[in-house]
C-alpha cells in the first residue's frame, strides 16, 4: 500500500489527546497570522485546520489496516 506524504490516517493520529492538539495549534496559528496581518498565511493555516477537522473527528477510522483486514 502506497502511503501519502500528507497520511492523516496513519495509526501514529490514534490518541484522541494528539488529533486535538494538532487541530489547535492550526487554528492557534491561524490567529496568530492574523494578528500579524499576514491573511494569506491566516486562509492557508485555516484551510488547513478545517481539512484536519474533517480528517481528524468526521473521516478517521482508528482501527489499523491489519484490524480492518480481520473484520
Amino acid at each position: 500500500m502506497k502511503r501519502s506524504l500528507f497520511d492523516v490516517q496513519h495509526p501514529m493520529f490514534r490518541p484522541l489527546w494528539l488529533r486535538i492538539l494538532i487541530v489547535a495549534l492550526t487554528f492557534g496559528w491561524t490567529v496568530f497570522e492574523i494578528l500579524h496581518g499576514t491573511l494569506f498565511w491566516a486562509f492557508l493555516f485555516f484551510a488547513a485546520g478545517v481539512y484536519l477537522c474533517h480528517q481528524f473527528f468526521v473521516a478517521f477510522d482508528p482501527k489499523g489496516p491489519k484490524e480492518r483486514d480481520q473484520e
